[in-house]
């Protein structure tokens, strides 16, 4: 079959051989209600990763595996991959936490984080309690709340329509950055990497530096080919409705990197690892020390992947943001209200961005190590969630199809004993011949294991 636009644009960025573009082939069909090519865009950003780890295969022992996405699978990955057995997932969203009217439009409110709820209902002079929320926001102008939000050290987004998006000053700095940004580092010894062919990442060290949604999503995907998925979080950091879905395969420490003994051991980490995913604003890291130069020479050859919320240029460089508020700014949430007809934002019917935004951070990485093994230089790569929103919004929205609901079949039928429960998890949505995606460890909660390899 042919290859889909959005996964040649995909692998374009992301530096691969376009031969490999023969031995992928989609399975499944269906669409996600939406007016982008969302499942699309589920299906291309999870092929990318297939092909990525397909291409690893090939250079470490000669002849490249076929590569399968099921389009239907990969659309339901990007909901949730988990059903619980008798218990319930909590809530995604914190009760403050939504889109507002204002006196001029609308706003969304970021406040699942304790101290991003606390800026907000600062800047707007109220407890907590929605409807005291939805009085005061009445009484501002979008753009001033949003900067006054994000000034006390919060998360809101304006609703804005595309156009007005392509002529705001962040906008076109996205817009005129590449999907990702790579380029290789010092050179270094070449790697040990002794895999078997069934594992290909068995025993390559992943030290996870991120949080909700997209970093954790690159992880796991990496985990699912054997990696050794070592994540650290600060000691008061908790995500507790997404964890059950992303920490699959992974050893979960806690570290803060403020306090100099804490940082030290992550650097010894950092020392000892293969590759870094980090998804903390563009200078958090820097602020700590830890420059790209400083990481590079703890750690020579490292294969380095960040996300960021709003791209790597421009006045919002160093924005906080998340899924919905990138929506919410770049003109996704107008243009579904807008074809809806409705009176509010309608936001895509999945957190498309961060997960897409995954799987091509777990490409990524894999193409570093592919770059490794070839030249024994490191990689630094970086992406954002507004650039990946762009990409979205590029892709040409076919007649959508009817897609099958989710049903009993798409489950593992052995339960996986997750933290919180035993649980069943969905069929991988990709396949590499030969070499099967599936995970070591079930899903569980933060601060479980000791931060050492």
């Amino acid at each position: 079959m042919a290859t889909s636009p959005a996964l040649s644009l995909i692998w374009s960025a992301l530096g691969g051989d376009a031969a490999l573009l023969s031995h992928w082939h989609e399975t499944g069909s269906g669409d996600l209600p939406s007016v982008f090519a969302t499942s699309d865009l589920a299906a291309a950003s999870t092929a990318a990763a297939s092909l990525a780890v397909a291409e690893l295969i090939a250079q470490l022992y000669g002849a490249i595996p076929d590569i399968s996405t099921d389009r239907r699978l990969a659309s339901f990955w990007f909901q949730s991959s988990l059903r619980p057995l008798g218990w319930t997932l909590p809530d995604l969203w914190n009760p403050v936490a939504g889109d507002y009217a204002t006196a001029d439009g609308w706003i969304r409110l970021h406040t699942n984080a304790p101290h991003h709820e606390a800026a907000a209902l600062r800047v707007l002079g109220v407890g907590a309690d929605r409807d005291a929320v939805a009085r005061a926001v009445r009484g501002w102008q979008a753009t001033a709340l949003e900067s006054a939000i994000v000034a006390e050290g919060g998360c809101a987004a304006e609703m804005r329509s595309l156009a007005a998006w392509s002529l705001h000053p962040q906008g076109m700095a996205v817009a005129a950055e590449p999907l990702l940004h790579h380029a290789l580092t010092q050179e270094a010894a070449r790697p040990g990497w002794r895999v078997p062919r069934d594992r290909p990442l068995q025993g390559v060290r992943v030290l996870d530096l991120t949080r909700v949604l997209a970093g954790p999503v690159a992880t796991r995907f990496l985990a699912g080919f054997g990696a050794e998925v070592l994540r650290i979080d600060p000691p008061w950091w908790d995500e507790p409705a997404v964890l059950p879905g992303v920490t699959l395969g992974k050893r979960c420490a806690r570290l803060d990197l403020r306090e100099a003994g804490d940082r030290a051991r992550f650097e010894a980490l950092l020392g000892e690892a293969d590759i870094l995913v980090h998804g903390y604003r563009a200078e958090a890291l820097p602020g700590l020390g830890l420059t790209p130069e400083r990481r590079a020479a703890l750690c020579p050859g490292l294969i380095d992947v960040s996300l960021n919320a709003y791209g790597w240029t421009g006045p919002w460089r160093d924005r906080r943001g998340f899924d919905s508020l990138v929506q919410m700014s770049s003109g996704i949430a107008d243009a579904g209200m807008r074809s809806k007809g409705a009176d509010r934002p309608v936001p895509l019917p999945v957190q498309a961005l961060d997960h897409a935004a995954g799987h091509l951070l777990a490409a990524a990485a894999l193409r570093g190590m592919s770059r490794r093994l070839a030249t024994g230089r490191g990689s630094l790569w970086r992406g954002s969630l507004a650039r990946v929103a762009s990409l979205l919004v590029s892709l040409q929205l076919a007649e959508p199809g009817e897609m099958a609901p989710m049903s009993d079949a798409d489950f593992s039928q052995i339960p996986e004993p997750t933290h919180w429960g035993a649980a069943l998890r969905l069929r991988p949505p990709c396949a590499v011949s030969d070499a099967p995606m599936r995970w070591n460890r079930p899903a569980t909660a933060l601060g479980t294991s000791q931060a050492v390899w």
